[in-house]
């Protein structure tokens, strides 16, 4: 996703990040959806193809598996699990995320970044310290960030042009305009 501020995100389905490797950030690629077949093989949800594409490896309730089946579109990806064979065993995945470690994700554009990146970044409307971004979260007509107020409170800021100035991953810092969002 490219947000106002020409930047690309992903998200879980809970908007955060799938959660990470050791140090390392995971980034979601998906959910283990309903079952296909008899073998183990599962639909995944809310795919993002350009995290799956040719993974060997993929992190499941945090937890490295090995794929030792792919079928489906890229759009549309059917997975199976060396350690999960049969029905059952994708059934027992259902609605589990599906992640893939941060740096195995493909390089993004400039002025672009993964959702995990903007956890923890502050957030100001000019020179006024708003709070700090606690997630990015899918809201059915765009992304938003969920942001903890300084004085208590949360905040969301929708990732559209109007509302968001800028965004300065290095800096660690988003502007946004609480005038457009009211305040």
């Amino acid at each position: 996703m490219t947000d106002p501020a020409g930047s690309a995100g992903s998200t879980g389905g809970d908007g955060q990040p799938a959660g990470s490797a050791g140090a390392e950030p995971l980034i979601a690629a998906g959910r283990v959806g309903r079952p296909h077949g008899l073998d183990g093989s599962f639909h995944v949800t809310r795919p993002d193809a350009r995290l799956l594409a040719d993974l060997e490896e993929i992190f499941v309730h945090g937890l490295p598996e090995r794929i030792d089946r792919r079928a489906g579109t890229a759009e549309r990806p059917i997975l199976r699990l060396e350690r999960h064979p049969g029905r059952a065993a994708a059934e027992a995945l259902r609605g589990a995320p599906l992640a893939v470690p941060a740096a195995r994700a493909p390089p993004l554009e400039p002025g672009e970044f993964w959702a995990h990146e903007l956890a923890g970044c502050a957030v100001w409307d000019g020179d006024r310290r708003v709070g700090e971004v606690l997630r990015m979260l899918p809201l059915p007509s765009c992304e938003a960030l969920e942001v903890a107020r300084e004085g208590g409170g949360e905040l969301l800021v929708p990732m559209v042009r109007d509302a968001v100035r800028a965004v300065d991953v290095r800096a660690r810092r988003i502007d946004i305009d609480l005038a457009f969002l009211g305040e």
